[in-house]
Formats: structure tokens, sequence, C-alpha cells
């Protein structure tokens, strides 16, 4: 599957029990922050298991462009000797970051404070992006941003000659912006601080203390305040990615409605920042337990294993855990279409600026699949039909998402009839193996419509 190429059509249909082990990618988040920090470093960080998808492939490439030697030595395991805080140099070529939002806003984030100049580009959909979030903050340190109409990529950042430190209060949940703005501050004199209403994930300052940067974080009146002192010596680290909760919410929701299921999904990422949907889905009344529960690497960790589960019912999801689950609705709407009752989920505008307007295209989808929904500008009702009860039958639009082709192949496998999405060539950007993984486990695919 390829996120740049011809379409892929893909359908789901109903088959058998969802049934094994579901050995899923290491963690996105951590795998941009892995290769971002080890440049930033002075000497050689060594990562195993590191998410090999387009997206990440392409932060690997931008850690090159700007000087650090980034070397692959076989399935998951990477060696980046860095060039320290303040030591990008600048890229000869534009930057793509292809189609990922966190890539690039990251990357933008560690070089605002270095002078140098370097253009940033995207596929149709990253390009379609709104970019002003961070360079808006950037602009702070003194980074000048000159880019298209609303702030959209392609655009050009210069870094800043002279940073300031920067306080800085985040205006909606965002750990992509959050970050950018720490990583700024890494290359600034004193102190940059920036404040969060809402707790966002936090692999950004877990890391940066593991890599030696002074970084604490308070809880005030304020929110989440995180104070990290500038020009630290990044030391280099080993690092093992923990497997991603992101990719693995698909598997686990698809054998919790697909009648008969049994699934495994070994060592997965419990990061409280980030473990929102699996909170929800017990809430709900699914099967899902956590086996095993350890910590690697500050993260804690478990085995997750999800089992068919017909008792579910609609919640009303608590909007202050939005930005703990923010990826997962998608996924998180199509179990609530097969579970009896509503389930009622607000404070997600976010959603409607991810890699497509998300609530805009699971709305319609699950609608063209027979499934009663409501939206607004930040929240969206899902009326559930209950195990089995969903039509399908639909050809869904995934406007380049990868999440949204996910969702819907999920939703094809519990349905009555078949549902299929125009183009699943998108996942390789986050998931790279869901084909052949979902498959492994009984999942009927095929690169066909079948309606």
């Amino acid at each position: 599957m390829s996120g740049h190429g011809d379409p892929v059509p893909m359908t789901a249909r109903k088959g058998g029990a969802l049934k094994g082990v579901a050995d899923v990618p290491g963690d996105k988040s951590i795998s941009h922050r892995s290769l971002i920090l080890g440049a930033l470093s002075v000497g050689e960080t060594r990562i195993a298991g590191l998410l090999e998808g387009q997206d990440v492939l392409d932060t690997a490439r931008a850690m090159q462009a700007f000087g650090a030697e980034v070397i692959h030595e076989g399935e998951g395991a990477w060696r980046v000797h860095g060039v320290g805080v303040g030591g990008f140099g600048e890229p000869e070529d534009v930057i793509d970051c292809g189609n990922s939002g966190t890539g690039v806003r990251l990357i933008m984030g560690a070089m605002a404070t270095t002078p140098i100049t370097a253009t940033f580009t995207g596929d149709a959909s990253l390009r379609k992006r709104p970019m002003a979030r961070v360079t808006d903050p950037l602009a702070l340190f003194g980074t000048q941003a000159v880019g298209r109409a609303g702030g959209r990529l392609p655009m050009t950042l210069v870094g800043a000659a002279d940073p300031l430190p920067v306080r800085y209060t985040l205006p909606v949940p965002s750990a992509q912006v959050k970050s950018a703005v720490l990583l700024a501050g890494l290359n600034a004199p004193g102190e940059t601080v920036v404040i969060e209403a809402e707790a966002t994930r936090d692999h950004t300052e877990r890391m940066l203390a593991g890599f030696g940067a002074e970084v604490s974080t308070e809880v005030t009146e304020e929110g989440r305040v995180i104070t990290l002192r500038g020009r630290p010596e990044l030391r280099p680290q080993d690092i093992v990615v923990p497997r991603d909760p992101s990719s693995a919410a698909f598997p686990v929701c698809a054998a919790l409605i697909t009648e008969g299921s049994d699934v495994l999904v070994p060592n997965i990422g419990l990061n409280p920042t980030r473990a929102g949907l699996f909170t929800t889905l017990r809430e709900m009344g699914a099967v899902l337990t956590y086996e095993n529960e350890r910590e690697e690497g500050g993260e804690p960790v478990a085995d997750l294993r999800a089992r068919f589960s017909p008792d579910m019912k609609g919640i009303d999801v608590p909007p202050e855990r939005a930005a703990s689950m923010i990826d997962e609705y998608p996924i998180l709407s199509v179990v609530a279409a097969c579970a009896e009752g509503r389930t009622v989920m607000r404070g997600v505008k976010e959603l409607r600026v991810k890699e497509s307007d998300r609530i805009a295209a699971m709305a319609d989808g699950l609608r063209a699949c027979g499934v009663t929904v409501e939206d607004g500008p930040d929240w969206w009702i899902v009326e559930g039909r209950g195990p089995g009860g969903v039509p399908g039958g639909a050809t869904c639009a995934t406007h380049l998402d990868h999440r949204i082709a996910m969702s819907f192949l999920c939703l094809g496998l519990a349905s009555q009839k078949p549902v299929g999405v125009d183009d699943a060539g998108p996942i390789v950007t986050s998931f790279p193996i869901f084909e052949s993984l979902m498959r492994g486990l009984g999942a009927h695919l095929d690169r066909a419509n079948r309606t």
C-alpha cells in the first residue's frame, strides 16, 4: 500500500472470528521523537522497535537533511549520530513530511531556534492542514514563517538568530504544539514554559528528561506547567520503542465487535496520556483485560486481550478525556455503532483539522452504512444498532486519512454487508502491516470493492 500513489480500493466483509496474537508496530509518537532527539544529541542513539511507516521514514530523512547521520541496521533497528542542540545545518532541498502532521510540526520546532532556513511541504492532505497553530508560538522565539494562505504548506521557516525564551499557554489541547515549543526551547536561553489546561500526551517531556534535559512539570490552577531549561547537552540513549496503542486500537476494536473473537496484543504502551480509548471501552462493557503489566523505558506497558463483547452499551465520553484518545475517536465510533444505545462524544473539535475532517468523514460513512449520526462543531453522537446490527453495504471515502480507512475496514468485519473504502493506500503512513496482520487474525480483506 502506498500513501502517495494510485488509490488502493479495499473491502472488508464478515467472516469468522478473529483469533491470535497481533504484533502491532512501534509507537509512532515515540518513534518520531526518538529520531529527532537522537539528532539533537551529541553522540550515537540506538533505537529498537522503531515504526517503519512512511510518516516516520519521512522524519528520518528530514534528520539526515539537517545533518544527522541516520542509519538503518535491520527491522526496527536504527542508529542516529546527532549534531547536538543548535547544531542543525541548512538542508539543501525541500523537507517533504508526507502525510505527517506530527512530523512536520515537531521538526519545525526543533529547527526554529537555529539560524538556518528550511522549506517544508507534504502530500495533498498535509498541505490542507493549518500550521499557524505552531508557527504563531514559534514566532515568539523570533522565528519567521512564510506559507500559503491560511498558514498552510508549502512553508519556509527562518530560524531565530537570537532566540528568546518563551512562556506560552496552549489555546487548545495539542501535544504537537506543546512539543514544538519545547523543542524550540532547547536552543533558547533561560527557561521556556508551556502551560496546558488539559493534559496531552507527555512523551516529549518524558523523553527530554531521559536525554538529559532539565524539565519539570507542576500542576497549578492554570493547569500543567512544563518548564524547560534551555541549551542542555543532550546525551544519546538506547531506546526500545513500545508498541503503538493507536495502532493496537484497530485489532482490539475489531475483536470486540466480531463474534467469537479473542485477540492478544502484546507489549502495548499504556501511558495515561494515551490510554483513554481503553478506559472508555471498558466503561462501555468491553471484555478487555490488561495482562503482564510492567514498566519499560519509563513507560507503562501491558499485554491487552480483547474478546467479542456483545453486551457493550453507549456512554457519554467525558470531554476531558479527549486529549488522551483524540486519534481513536474514528474507531470508537465504529464500536459505538455496534453497541446498544447512544454514544456521545464532546470536546473533539481537534478532529476537524486532522488528516481529514474526521467527524465529517466518519459521520458520512456511518450514515451510508445505515447508522444514525448527529454532529456539530465539536461533538457527535452515534446511535448504536447492537451487535451484528449495522447494515453496511457502502463504499466510504477516506480523504487520504489512514485512520478513516482502517476504521471502516474494521466495521466491514462485523456488518451485515461488506464495507469498502475508496483508498486504503494512506494506511502505510502509520500501520504498514495492517493488511497482513488483520488477515493473519482471520479478517476477510479484499483489494477490490465488493458491495
